[in-house]
């Protein structure tokens, strides 16, 4: 590999007004080897025994040996990827899926979600980190290990800045937090609520873009995994179980979605934000898959091939079978 392909770069998209991340180094990450993991016990990378696990990306995006992050975009001019991409080892079983990890297994991964974090937000460098998931070969997962992820970015990711945004204004023009009012909203309709407990809030929200979109709200008004009481903690990680068993229950087979956990960013005060998590499903039926093209991607606008009300009831039913309104 020469020069040019071994370490990232940032280049400014003029007309989006955004950062885009090129990193030709990832081409060469593994696709689904059959016959070795690196996340598994044996493989030389990983200890030889864990319950969770952080990795460092061997094929990172964002890296803090890249050079310094400029955040003056300029026509034809890059920047340095500077951050970090870890691997957060949900279970030393390769074969486990996320929906068979217990409530204990999900404390500990929430753990582990919230100690790199607060590591990350120390960093003079690091704006924004998210934690997230990709799972299932049709989002594209190049590993099948039991695994999410921790980026910690330079920058406020476009989409990220837009809800802070919005957040920021409903907050300004209405002495309120916009999120406590979906929250509220939802409750009171009841119509899209999956499942709940004491501490937090799973539904199917009334402008999700993706089939089955869900969210999980916090009950109490908090910005980050850092401000999780330790009953709050229980709380989610015993929500995620029950979450995770309903969506691969729904179709009869572990559904392929991305999962991102939504905290405030890294630097400055954000009261007006509110702790969610949501999941973002392509499975459109138990045949069918939503791709996302030309009107999603091109033009921003997402077309929803589900009701929510409709697939709110599908997921209430679905095996767990637990809801407190």
């Amino acid at each position: 590999m020469d020069d040019s392909q071994s370490s990232s770069e940032l280049r400014w998209h003029p007309l989006l007004r955004q950062w885009v991340g090129v990193a030709a180094q990832r081409q060469g990450r593994p696709q689904l080897p059959e016959e070795w993991c690196p996340f598994c016990p044996g493989s030389g990378q990983v200890p030889e025994h864990y319950d969770v696990h952080l990795y460092a990306n061997d094929f990172p995006a964002l890296s803090f040996e890249n050079p310094t992050f400029s955040a003056d975009g300029e026509l034809f001019k890059s920047t340095g990827a500077r951050g970090a991409c870890d691997v957060v080892l949900y279970s030393s079983d390769h074969r486990r899926l996320p929906s068979e990890l217990t409530v204990e297994q999900w404390e500990k991964v929430i753990a582990l979600w919230t100690t790199r974090s607060a590591e990350l937000f120390q960093l003079p460098d690091v704006q924004y980190v998210s934690v997230f998931e990709n799972t299932g070969l049709a989002i594209g997962v190049t590993m099948p290990h039991p695994h999410g992820q921790i980026y910690a970015f330079p920058f406020i990711p476009p989409l990220v800045r837009t809800e802070l945004d919005s957040a920021a204004a409903y907050s300004r023009e209405r002495g309120a937090c916009l999120y406590c009012r979906i929250l509220k909203g939802e409750i009171e309709d009841g119509r899209r609520l999956v499942a709940s407990n004491d501490g937090f809030v799973a539904f199917l929200p009334f402008f999700g873009r993706f089939p089955t979109e869900m969210q999980i709200y916090s009950r109490r008004h908090f910005q980050s995994l850092s401000d999780l009481e330790d009953r709050e903690r229980s709380q989610l990680a015993a929500l995620l179980e029950i979450v995770r068993r309903k969506y691969d229950n729904l179709y009869g087979f572990p559904m392929p979605l991305m999962m991102l956990v939504r905290q405030a960013p890294a630097k400055g005060v954000h009261g007006y934000f509110h702790f969610h998590i949501d999941f973002l499903p392509i499975q459109r039926s138990p045949t069918k898959l939503k791709y996302l093209a030309a009107v999603e991607s091109g033009c921003g606008t997402f077309l929803n091939d589900t009701r929510a009300e409709d697939q709110a009831e599908l997921m209430r039913n679905a095996e767990p079978k637990t809801v407190k309104k």
